[in-house]
């Protein structure tokens, strides 16, 4: 049945800071960055207020953030933070450190590039740079988005089979510091969905007990571990990865349930007899969307698919989205200096080189330090496409959309 919801306008940042408040998580530690800094602000506001009952530790840095999260959850509590660009950066040992100890810690990621040279506005390069650190990772189109990622996160996280780390992303000032209209539940209904924190077990000293630090029934959590057993848990961490699209599509259903919004790992649009589609990630996508039905009404037979989950990558979900198109456009606002193409455009070529028919597939790096990718941009990268069927190969793999000669 669907839960009683109301509409309040929010900007993605307070989006997610209003979805931890109603999940009221033990610690949240943070330090401020230009586009997050307003959900740490909002929840220090909600920490002042006697809103909330969470551990309010303001930290020297972003590196000091996480590793405090991680002692927290370690330790049994819920545990959340939110940076963006260069400090999720500085964060990157402890990434892996929370990813390695498999603890469901929680943060939110307002998407902005990495410097030098300096610039705050958003691209992907900080969450792809990060995507082999151990994260699941979210992508959000809108504040809607962000609000449902931030409640669901936590199941996520925390669901038994899966027991790792959720990086909710979001465009940092395209959603970040846009208001929208939010539909958002009842407090009582974010914490019966929640729940209580799950712990995995394992064996200590005096048998079976909850994967966390406790005194009377001491373990050890994060040891040296070298030749011996290293390789095999680095194994373990990588089935669990895997294993996790079963569980989190579970935790989608029981979410939909409640909100009556359903939740994909990629959203086909108009690709049942597309000749030309772009897929892509993040907000970039609604503007897409209208391109595409433009282009429709034009006679194009353009389509798209949108992907909210990008670790772990949804294999058979992106196959069946993309089905017998026979060109494909990446569109990704991220780099891979040196490579042959930017992260998404990769994956999503290996994902395709085994199939017995599969599409031409061009890259196109729009964004890059918030540059604007327009309507006509992206009428362009369509226009691209239906070149490249008619002439029946990729030219150029890799395309610059918008950028000045």
């Amino acid at each position: 049945m669907v839960a009683k919801q109301k509409i309040v306008g929010l900007n993605g940042d307070e989006a997610s800071a209003y979805a931890t408040k109603q999940v009221d998580p033990d610690v949240v530690a943070a330090y401020p960055i230009t586009p997050q800094t307003i959900i740490v602000e909002r929840f220090s506001e909600y920490v002042a207020d006697g809103l909330v009952g969470s551990e309010f530790v303001a930290v020297e840095s972003e590196h000091s953030a996480l590793s405090a999260c991680v002692g927290a959850s370690a330790a049994g509590a819920r545990a959340f933070t939110a940076t963006a660009a260069n400090g999720l950066a500085l964060m990157w040992e402890i990434l892996y450190i929370a990813a390695g100890l498999r603890q469901p810690i929680v943060m939110a990621v307002a998407n902005r590039c990495l410097g030098g040279p300096i610039n705050i506005h958003n691209d992907h390069s900080d969450a792809m740079g990060a995507r082999d650190s151990g994260w699941i990772q979210l992508f959000c189109e809108n504040s809607q988005e962000v609000y449902d990622a931030s409640v669901e996160a936590w199941r996520i996280a925390e669901h038994a089979d899966i027991q790792m780390p959720v990086m909710v992303n979001f465009d940092g000032f395209t959603i970040s510091h846009t208001m929208e209209n939010v539909y958002i539940l009842e407090d009582a209904d974010v914490k019966k969905f929640v729940g209580k924190r799950i712990y995995m077990k394992t064996e200590g000293p005096k048998g079976e007990v909850e994967f966390k630090l406790d005194p009377d029934t001491p373990i050890s959590i994060g040891p040296l571990d070298l030749q011996d057993f290293y390789f095999e848990h680095k194994v373990q961490q990588m089935e669990a990865m895997k294993g996790s699209l079963k569980a989190i599509k579970a935790v989608d259903k029981e979410f939909e349930k409640i909100t009556g919004r359903k939740l994909e790992y990629v959203y086909p649009y108009k690709m049942d007899d597309a000749e030309v589609a772009v897929v892509g990630l993040g907000s970039a996508m609604g503007t897409v969307r209208e391109v595409v039905d433009e282009l429709r009404a034009e006679g194009v037979k353009a389509g798209m698919v949108k992907m909210r989950l990008f670790r772990p990558f949804p294999v058979e979900d992106l196959k069946n989205a993309i089905g017998n198109v026979p060109v494909l456009g990446v569109m990704e606002k991220a780099y891979s200096i040196g490579g042959p193409g930017a992260p998404l455009y990769e994956e999503v070529k290996t994902v395709l080189y085994d199939l017995p028919k599969r599409p031409f597939v061009a890259d196109y790096i729009n964004g890059l330090g918030g540059k604007d990718t327009s309507p006509e941009m992206i009428r362009d990268v369509f226009k691209s496409l239906q070149r490249i069927k008619e002439r029946g190969a990729v030219l150029e793999p890799v395309s610059y959309v918008g950028v000045r000669e």
